[in-house]
């Protein structure tokens, strides 16, 4: 008997809180693949931008398989906090492993061929000794907007394979600190949260009491970057440039993260580049053991409804799928383990052991949805 092939969509998220915005993306990219599966490959205890989720990944991936996403894939910590041409890379490739036809995602430009032109041009891109990636796009290409840089190099990511990509208008500024009513930027709504302001109106999200800021980290941090030695320190992945030495002067004179911070920031050394780093440094990821990694070749499933569980049924024999922590390869395991480790330390005790059992748990199996 012959069976349609189905159609598969994939979007990579954060969903740092997820918020109103992101129920318009789930919906428009629905309408524009006509998928009968939607993929979501969304970031783990830890995010692009170098700080925790403030949202917990469980949280996250329930919120997700209510509002119409069928399956929720992890992105891999290590790739997850790394620059966008990595967390891009990481993320195309998991979706080619799920076999996907298309991707949508938010830009600014809203324009496919734009995003294709700047994948043609990249070839000419050359980094000067000492600059940061974000200044050599800007050298390049001029000043890209966030998601357009990660839309660029999701299309680069994709190269050959038979993945269409399709974008829909971003509407609100990526890191607009005010809210702008009903759909605000996650980076607003992050500020309301760390204020206990109400949010309600903007994101569905209620159970925020538990709430991760990287201010909450910073004795951890300030107490590494005293006690390790300048080589310990340079041997952390991303420690690059002499990052180390110059951390470790500003840590000495900062009042608050904040501060710190704004005193370590430079031209040579972005917001993101040094959160990624301490991140790095809180769960003493070195160069070492990511330069060793084997290539990414599983799936982890954080969760997924019926239409979910159908399709990964079907595709199981093709791909690595990890439905369990134990299925994940050992070395992303052991990293998966510690960034679930350092994620919970700033949580009281007894919370501390409930979250880890929560890192080996079983993947969320949604029932129903909103939609």
């Amino acid at each position: 008997m012959y069976m349609r092939k189905l159609t598969v969509c994939g979007i990579v998220c954060e969903y740092n809180p997820f918020h109103n915005g992101h129920i318009h993306h789930i919906q428009q990219a629905k309408v524009i693949s006509k998928c009968d599966v939607l993929v979501c490959i969304m970031s783990g205890n830890f995010v692009q931008r170098g700080e925790p989720a403030i949202i917990d990944k469980w949280e996250r991936t329930k919120i997700a398989l209510d509002y119409g996403v069928d399956i929720v894939v992890e992105l891999p910590y290590i790739y997850a906090t790394q620059s966008a041409n990595h967390f891009a890379k990481a993320s195309i490739d998991i979706l080619k492993m799920m076999q996907v036809d298309c991707i949508v995602f938010g830009s600014e430009s809203n324009d496919v061929s734009f995003l294709h032109s700047l994948v043609a041009k990249e070839k000419q891109l050359i980094k000067k000794p000492g600059q940061s990636s974000a200044k050599a796009y800007e050298e390049m290409f001029g000043d890209l907007s966030p998601n357009d840089i990660l839309g660029y190099n999701y299309i680069k990511a994709i190269g050959d394979a038979p993945i269409a990509a399709y974008t829909i208008q971003r509407t609100n500024a990526y890191h607009g600190k005010q809210l702008t009513g009903s759909v605000s930027s996650a980076t607003s709504i992050r500020n309301q949260i760390a204020n206990q302001q109400v949010v309600s109106n903007t994101t569905p999200m209620t159970n925020l009491d538990d709430r991760f800021l990287m201010e909450h980290y910073f004795p951890f941090i300030k107490y590494q970057l005293q006690v390790l030695s300048k080589q310990e320190l340079a041997a952390i992945f991303l420690m690059d440039e002499g990052m180390e030495s110059h951390l470790y002067k500003q840590v000495e004179l900062a009042v608050s993260y904040d501060d710190f911070i704004k005193r370590a920031i430079t031209k040579r050394y972005t917001k993101a580049s040094i959160q990624r780093s301490l991140i790095h440094l809180l769960t003493h990821t070195t160069k070492q053991v990511v330069n060793s990694l084997p290539a990414l070749d599983y799936v982890r499933i954080l969760g997924f409804n019926q239409t979910g569980q159908n399709y990964l049924a079907n595709i199981k024999e093709d791909i690595h799928l990890a439905s369990s922590f134990g299925q994940i390869p050992q070395v992303y395991r052991d990293m998966e383990y510690k960034a679930a480790q350092v994620y919970a330390s700033v949580l009281p005790l007894d919370k501390q052991a409930a979250f880890i059992k929560k890192e080996i748990q079983q993947p969320i199996i949604k029932k129903d949805s909103v939609f």
